[in-house]
């Protein structure tokens, strides 16, 4: 596959009366990191799973560079499943050079490649271990490795940060901020907010199998509802109770915690401040992800 853009196009997925996805659509583009985050069952490994062939969409379509993909473009994605996919009894470069002959690889060419990911994840003294007696951290990195031994053009990776240490997070954020900078598009699900908000270039929130947010972290943050902070010190209690489009979230040490509602006038605001005293701090706060995502959240549980 050459390099390109990966679309989902309006997929939707039922089991049932059971709607997994509905019209789920997004596009990853060459050489940039996409962050899927949702509730558990929210759709995200659905997702991944109909992009890769596992499971079939009722409608929609995934295309690679506009043409819907096939058994051989499918070849060239590397995907790391939530559920570690490993022959446990199996020594760790022996199955990766055994899956990537699956790839299509020759035997000299997947062996080398086993020797150049063990080395590069730090599991060289490793390699010739069972799966099953290394640590879950570790088998975590064989898996990722799988994923990477074919040199892939596409990533998709459900939850591969999942039970490793900081150590290992370092060393795959890594990995995958070189795939991305090779030109290869990467999609990877976390619960780690942090992390995505810190490593992806785009981020997309799913909520009952459709996707109701996506965009650069700045973009997302933007959206948010908007929070200042006023430290007026010398300002009396509920000195900024009635102010319209004005809820208060709390305040402590005189420094008071506002949140505007859409288009309201934080000039406005700060006149009101003003009014009453000195103005030591007058500054607007923008939302971490996982406040984004605590909201979506809330949202899904009072619908």
């Amino acid at each position: 596959m050459p390099e390109g853009v990966l679309e989902i196009d309006r997929v939707s997925k039922r089991y049932g009366n059971v709607v997994a996805l509905e019209d789920m659509a997004f596009a990853v583009r060459a050489g940039e990191m996409f962050g899927f985050v949702g509730s558990n069952g929210a759709g995200k490994t659905t997702t991944m799973r109909i992009a890769l062939g596992v499971l079939a969409a009722d409608s929609g379509e995934v295309r690679w560079n506009g043409t819907p993909l096939d058994l051989r473009t499918r070849r060239r994605i590397g995907y790391m499943p939530e559920e570690r996919g490993l022959y446990p009894k199996m020594k760790a470069a022996d199955q990766l050079a055994y899956l990537g002959e699956l790839h299509g690889m020759s035997t000299r060419d997947a062996r080398r490649g086993a020797e150049r990911w063990t080395e590069r994840l730090g599991l060289s003294e490793r390699r010739n271990d069972e799966v099953q007696k290394l640590s879950l951290g570790n088998q975590q990195r064989v898996q990722l490795a799988a994923a990477l031994i074919h040199e892939p053009d596409v990533l998709i990776l459900d939850e591969p940060f999942s039970g490793l240490d900081p150590v290992a997070v370092d060393v795959m954020s890594q990995v995958l901020r070189e795939m991305c900078d090779s030109g290869v598009p990467v999609v990877f699900s976390s619960h780690q907010l942090e992390l995505v908000q810190r490593l992806c270039d785009r981020i997309g929130i799913v909520r009952r199998g459709r996707m109701v947010a996506a965009g650069t972290v700045d973009e997302l943050r933007d959206s948010g509802t908007a929070t200042l902070v006023v430290d007026a010190p010398e300002a009396p209690a509920g000195w900024a109770e009635g102010l319209p489009g004005v809820h208060v979230l709390g305040t402590e040490s005189g420094r008071t915690t506002l949140e505007l509602a859409e288009g309201t006038d934080d000039q406005a605001v700060l006149g009101a401040a003003l009014a009453t005293g000195p103005v030591h701090e007058f500054s607007r706060r923008r939302p971490e992800l996982t406040e984004l995502f605590r909201n979506v959240v809330t949202e899904e549980s009072a619908a």
